[in-house]
């Protein structure tokens, strides 16, 4: 079965083609903003136009339109060609991204920009098994979490903070969907937000009497 795997909750737009245990295809871009106008042209660069036979993608957390934009792509797809559809989280993509690093530490967190000046944190085992839930921290909040290996994009910011420990730099790439254990799957994709909205629902108006 070949699978089309997409992630676009970071500033890496990535997706790819895989079949048999093996990549068939990808493209990775990082490209900040512009999730919008890039990942519909990225999947159509792949081999046969992308077209699979399922399709994954990350549910988040991340940035909130690039998570919506991933998830919104992967369904529209998935009804175009009749295929099932599920997710997965984007922090245990990039966790499995790291994948030899975290099992020869024997564990890591993970460490991604969260926005409002909060990252977020979810700590996994060796064998990419998430052992405990995300949140979404303040960086003084967050280095009070003692893994040594922090992987991520704001991991390198996270060791200067704590002053300790290792850290790599790494952002999801849909190749490493391959070494993510099948519990990770997600049977209806939704975004994950990993925090509250920024808006905030308007108060209800007192009618007169």
């Amino acid at each position: 079965m070949r699978h089309l795997v997409i992630d676009s909750a970071s500033e890496a737009c990535s997706v790819a083609l895989l079949e048999a245990g093996a990549v068939v295809d990808h493209r990775h871009a990082v490209i900040g903003r512009g999730h919008a106008e890039r990942l519909v042209p990225l999947i159509a660069e792949l081999a046969s136009g992308g077209r699979a036979d399922a399709i994954v993608v990350g549910c988040g957390p991340g940035s909130f339109a690039g998570v919506r934009i991933g998830v919104a792509a992967a369904r529209a797809l998935a009804l175009g060609w009749q295929v099932p559809v599920h997710g997965f989280s984007t922090l245990a993509l990039v966790a499995a991204s790291a994948a030899d690093a975290i099992a020869a530490a024997g564990g890591a967190l993970v460490v991604m920009e969260g926005g409002h000046g909060q990252w977020f944190v979810q700590p996994f085992a060796a064998d990419l098994a998430p052992r405990a839930a995300v949140r979404s921290l303040l960086p003084e909040d967050a280095v009070a979490l003692d893994d040594a290996l922090v992987v991520g994009n704001r991991a390198e910011p996270f060791v200067a903070h704590r002053g300790s420990g290792r850290a790599l730099a790494v952002l999801p790439d849909a190749r490493a969907f391959l070494r993510l254990p099948p519990a990770a799957l997600i049977d209806q994709p939704s975004p994950i937000y990993g925090r509250a909205p920024d808006a905030k629902p308007m108060p209800k108006s007192i009618s007169a009497a």
